[in-house]
């Protein structure tokens, strides 16, 4: 709709509620573990993704049929709730969804840096953010990251990516590139954010999504071994870690871990911080913080039901459900077991 007129929270509330029944749950997941893709696109047909895997299914198949009905699917829901919204939830809901501009632009990032054919990098991008196609594909034809760099001049990720690309050249690893892309989100997603008594609850998500950004980042730098200082690429906007004491947290999982379950989301998250005591790789440390991410917003969204806060509990649970069916597809065609894709999944 638009940012003009009164807000509807209301309305658009109820319509992700019925939407968010509606995704899978841990049973689904099991049946899909035990798929191989073909019967995985055919169970897809039978629930919100038939459009999608009609529409695409005589052009393709398999595993690629799967992804490119995820992205116009992840792609359909998004857009709907623009169209639902209007006034100042549509600016809030508008604002989170560039969260996706910066997922493309690591995408294409990360494509280039690892050699990546510009159909594979093509096929993950996910289009629902600001960014319109003509520009997506102009990054996509860059040659190099810096002229990636360069053809954002204008948006709002140039000031930070021109910035870090000189640690970028000098330590030649991609963190400092991807956390000025997250730093340049969220500076720009709480920028004039006005707070009354239910918006103080999203603000409160965004800032456990800072924190754990900004956990999960520190641990990156430091399993690196490059010679950065975690502070430096600090997101400002949390309420967990100064970044001086993150910087010295990165060194200690289990500190970091600690000072989370102290924290004012140990309550909450004792099942899910169990599992980052557990996680033996950062892999399984980044997917036990996503379930935690999870869980909070899951539970910030039944204080205030009508309100910015569920609606991105939906987009989160949504990212999840895409991300669950993409792991297990590739796991099977790769013939993983079905023990190492269940490790991959982040199910609540």
């Amino acid at each position: 709709m638009s940012t003009a007129g009164g807000s509807n929270p209301e309305y658009v509330t109820a319509r992700v509620r019925a939407r968010r029944s509606a995704l899978y749950g841990t049973e689904e997941y099991r049946k899909l573990i035990r798929m191989g893709p073909a019967e995985i696109a055919r169970f897809m047909e039978e629930s919100d993704y038939e459009s999608e895997i009609n529409a695409l299914g005589s052009r393709h198949s398999g595993v690629d049929l799967i992804e490119y009905a995820l992205n116009r699917n992840l792609a359909k829901q998004f857009d709907d709730l623009l169209r639902w919204a209007d006034g100042r939830l549509y600016d809030l809901i508008a604002r989170y969804l560039r969260k996706f501009d910066a997922w493309n632009v690591k995408t294409v990032i990360r494509g280039i840096y690892s050699g990546s054919d510009r159909e594979d990098i093509a096929d993950d991008l996910i289009r629902a953010g600001e960014f319109d196609d003509q520009l997506l594909d102009q990054l996509l034809d860059a040659p190099s990251i810096e002229d990636v760099v360069e053809r954002l001049s204008g948006t709002i990720f140039a000031p930070g990516l021109e910035e870090a690309y000189e640690d970028y050249e000098e330590v030649g690893i991609l963190v400092p590139l991807e956390n000025a892309i997250d730093r340049t989100y969220y500076e720009h997603l709480l920028d004039e954010l006005s707070v009354d008594e239910p918006t103080q609850q999203y603000r409160e998500f965004l800032e456990a999504e800072i924190d754990f950004r900004n956990a999960r980042n520190a641990l990156r730098l430091a399993q690196s071994g490059a010679d950065i200082d975690p502070a430096e690429y600090y997101i400002d906007g949390g309420s967990l870690f100064t970044a001086s004491e993150l910087a010295t947290l990165s060194q200690d999982r289990d500190e970091l871990v600690a000072k989370i379950r102290d924290s004012k989301y140990g309550d909450d998250l004792s099942e899910a911080l169990s599992g980052l005591d557990e996680a033996g790789s950062l892999i399984q440390f980044e997917r036990a913080l996503e379930s935690a991410l999870l869980e909070y917003t899951d539970t910030l969204g039944y204080v205030f039901p009508v309100s910015i806060t569920p609606i991105v509990s939906y987009v989160l649970a949504k990212e999840r459900e895409v991300d669950n069916i993409r792991a297990i597809a590739r796991g099977r065609e790769a013939g993983l077991a079905e023990e190492q894709i269940e490790q991959e999944l982040v199910i609540l």
